[in-house]
This record gives C-alpha cells, sequence and structure tokens, in this order.
C-alpha cells in the first residue's frame, strides 16, 4: 500500500517564521490555496481513507483534500500531533538566535525530546496504516513530526535537521509487510505525478 503524508498547509505563523508546536493556528488563505492544491494532485489516486492531526491547521488542510476526493470522514490521529516546543513556542527565527545563540532551546523546558517524537509519529503511521484496510491513505500532519520520521526511515540522510518542508508538499511511503519506506519526499503538488 502508499501512504501519502502531507504536510499542512501555510499559516500566519509559518509566514513569520514561528514555531508553532502544539499551539493551534489556523490556515491562512495561501494554505487554504496550498490545500486545494494537494486534494488535486491526489485525484490521480484512488485513495481509501485521511488521517489528520488533532490541530486546526492539519484538520482543515485533511477536510479540504478530503472534500476534493470525496473522502468521509477525516480520522484523527493524535500520534500524529506536532512536536512540542515547551516555551520556546511563538518565537520568531531572531528571538530564537537572541534567546538561544547555541541552538540548545531544550533548556527552556516542555520541548518534546526527538525520540520521543520520532517514536510516537511512527507508531502513528504503522497505526493509521493497520487502520486503512490495505488501501491507499492519506495523512495530514506537521513539519517536524514528518521530518522525524524521514529521518528514522532514511537512517538521518534527510529529514530532522537537513530537510526543511514546504507546506502543503507531498511525502510518499510505501508500506509492504509491516515495512514503511520512502518512495519521494517534500515535492509540491504541482511536481508530482502520481
Amino acid at each position: 500500500m502508499n501512504i501519502c503524508i502531507v504536510r499542512h498547509g501555510e499559516t500566519d505563523w509559518n509566514n513569520m517564521g514561528k514555531w508553532q508546536g502544539r499551539e493551534d493556528i489556523p490556515l491562512n488563505i495561501k494554505g487554504v490555496y496550498q490545500a486545494g492544491k494537494c486534494g488535486l494532485a491526489l485525484q490521480k489516486r484512488k485513495w481509501s481513507a485521511v488521517f489528520s492531526s488533532p490541530l486546526s491547521r492539519a484538520k482543515q488542510t485533511a477536510d479540504i483534500i478530503a472534500h476534493i476526493n470525496e473522502i468521509s470522514p477525516v480520522r484523527e490521529e493524535s500520534g500524529l500531533i506536532e512536536r512540542d516546543y515547551g516555551k520556546a513556542s511563538g518565537l520568531t527565527p531572531e528571538e530564537r538566535k537572541k534567546l538561544f545563540p547555541d541552538g540548545k532551546y531544550e533548556s527552556v523546558g516542555g520541548v518534546e525530546d526527538w525520540e520521543t517524537v520520532k517514536d510516537r509519529v511512527y507508531n502513528a503511521v504503522l497505526n493509521c496504516a493497520r487502520k486503512s484496510d490495505g488501501g491507499d491513505i492519506i495523512i495530514v500532519s506537521h513539519g517536524a513530526a514528518i521530518n522525524s520520521l524521514l529521518a528514522h526511515l532514511s537512517n538521518h540522510e534527510i529529514g530532522s535537521g537537513k530537510t526543511i518542508l514546504k507546506n502543503g508538499c507531498l511525502n510518499m511511503l510505501e508500506y509492504t509487510n509491516g515495512v514503511l519506506k520512502i518512495v519521494f519526499y517534500n515535492k509540491s503538488a504541482d511536481e508530482v505525478d502520481l
């Protein structure tokens, strides 16, 4: 089976470079447009289900994709939620650089460590695959969450610390005999031919 993991569309905080973490920020106009483009690109294939993080920016993206592809309902999967950035959430790049010149923002407390994020997201994706009855599925999640999975699956060749995922990007995985494999990653809706 195939699993397309979509990063949610843009929010105003994305546009400002702020870390969103668990903050529940909605899509902006550009983000709604990106979600629509993803939905149209995904029409080229038959999908059995759409799963989403519970945060509104992911749910809005998933709802738009599901509507275009006539899939209902969108299923929430709590393990797909974004990394918790604790007190570093909401900071702009300039604020992060000023407060954490060494890049060690974990010291502020409440920041979810990478191993926890990776394990949570990996298990959530496997859980979605098991719920799909073998049909191809769409998953909508977040930048750090998806990057942790890509890093794990690629033995850290891509993903966390190496790949800046575009809002509304598509990442395709193949799931065979309990094993996930990356087919492609970080492609815009215009770059894929499903």
